[in-house]
């Protein structure tokens, strides 16, 4: 019988709507955050790396509690609230400029708070998933998720390039808070709600003993392990290239905001064109040497990267951006679909929140390594480390279980004699 289609259910619809809103506002915030650091407070490449760390410190603080408090909330409530908080943060930028008060303190305090609430997002997003959809069509769903986030990083980035030659950064960041809370207001009409209560007398278990619950699994299980540690480099590298990019185009190339933004917005298409292949390469290659083959081909293209510069180069380094981004939207697809598929549902908050405090964590170091070499050794020497380990980060997957597996795993359970229910909050 034909899976159905997750277009057809309301609520999937929705959470992609909402989604897509959300997305639309972070890649304009992406480029128009680290630009009115540069251009407007003249912030020094030490001081855009700090920036970019306090943007994804909050996922090496609150990280692995926050995986423990969304299996006990509701996820829908929790994604609204993240999205209004974005908002609020976000305002509060253009009014600042206009009152001539905007420091960089502000843009530190903005861009760590609104860390915060993306990691409640991103958590109860992917936790909330598998349960609008049917396990045999999560493939589905990622993809169509992933490729949403790519032809974000296509739309947002891009217009975040454009609006900031239109209108200024901070007047551009206007923006991302109407996208926040247009985000917030979509999706209130979710009708499931997701984790059912627990009985009324359950005791709710210790949040350090439900934090180490996640972590066992992730990191006991072969095959979870090297997909957190392959997307844990390309994290890292990719954070010490994207980092100084800013840098390098306005000071060192004297490119446009556009340029910079239109250079994001390949990467985005080369997810976007990964993610859309990764359903046919899967079925074709198998599961596991789809992520692995793809990989060995495709990963040392990344080294073309660190070549940017004016002329051909430029376009050299892009088809290099390109490909590397590529592997990457097919990884997220097969990756995520692969995790989901290996955790229970009661254990999918925590498992998710283990992945972004491995995956973030190694942003917040690309972003603080970036910031180090760029300041002491330069910008180039940064790519190039970024470079090597994105065409590197292939091999823990391609050295694992699953190189080998043809096919997802049939839905995971707990053991019988294991009670992980969590108590959820009204």
């Amino acid at each position: 019988m034909p899976m159905e289609s997750p277009w057809r259910l309301r609520d999937f619809r929705t959470l992609f709507t909402a989604t897509a809103l959300s997305q639309l506002g972070t890649n304009i915030g992406y480029v128009a955050i680290p630009l009115i650091a540069v251009s407007a407070l003249d912030a020094s490449p030490g001081q855009v790396g700090l920036l970019a760390t306090l943007s994804t410190a909050a996922f090496l603080v609150i990280g692995l509690p926050a995986g423990a408090w969304v299996d006990r909330l509701r996820h829908g409530r929790v994604l609204i609230a993240a999205d209004l908080t974005r908002a609020v943060l976000f305002a509060s930028v253009p009014v600042a400029w206009a009152l001539d008060a905007l420091t960089l303190h502000q843009l530190y305090a903005v861009v760590l708070l609104n860390g915060g609430a993306t990691v409640f997002f991103d958590v109860a997003s992917q936790s909330f998933l598998p349960q609008l959809v049917d396990r045999d069509g999560l493939v589905r769903a990622n993809a169509a998720v992933v490729g949403l986030q790519a032809a974000g990083n296509v739309a947002g980035r891009g217009a975040g390039g454009a609006l900031v030659q239109l209108l200024t950064a901070p007047l551009a960041v206007v923006g991302v808070g109407v996208c926040y809370l247009a985000s917030a207001l979509r999706l209130i009409g979710i009708r499931r709600t997701s984790t059912p209560p627990a009985d009324p007398g359950q005791r709710p278990a210790r949040l350090g003993a439900q934090i180490a619950e996640g972590l066992r699994h992730v990191l006991r299980d072969r095959e979870l392990r090297a997909l957190a540690l392959t997307a844990s480099l390309t994290n890292l590298g990719s954070q010490l290239i994207n980092t100084l990019l800013p840098v390098l185009f306005t000071r060192e190339l004297g490119l446009s905001a556009g340029v910079l933004g239109a250079y994001w917005a390949v990467g985005g298409v080369g997810i976007f064109l990964g993610a859309r292949c990764a359903r046919t390469a899967a079925r074709r290659l198998g599961y596991g040497r789809a992520l692995s083959l793809v990989g060995v081909c495709l990963a040392p293209a990344a080294l073309l990267v660190p070549l940017i510069g004016r002329g051909p180069w430029i376009w050299a380094a892009g088809a290099g951006w390109l490909l590397a981004t590529f592997k990457i939207g097919l990884d997220n697809v097969l990756g995520v679909s692969l995790r989901q598929r290996l955790t229970p549902d009661p254990l999918l908050g925590r498992m998710n929140a283990t992945f972004r405090f491995m995956l973030t964590g190694a942003i917040a170091i690309g972003s603080a390594a970036a910031g180090l070499i760029g300041q002491f050794a330069g910008v180039r020497p940064a790519l190039w480390v970024g470079g090597c380990l994105l065409a590197l980060a292939f091999l823990p997957v391609f050295l694992s279980p699953v190189r080998t597996r043809r096919e997802l795993p049939p839905q995971a359970d707990l053991p019988p004699q294991h009670d992980s229910r969590p108590l959820v909050k009204e």
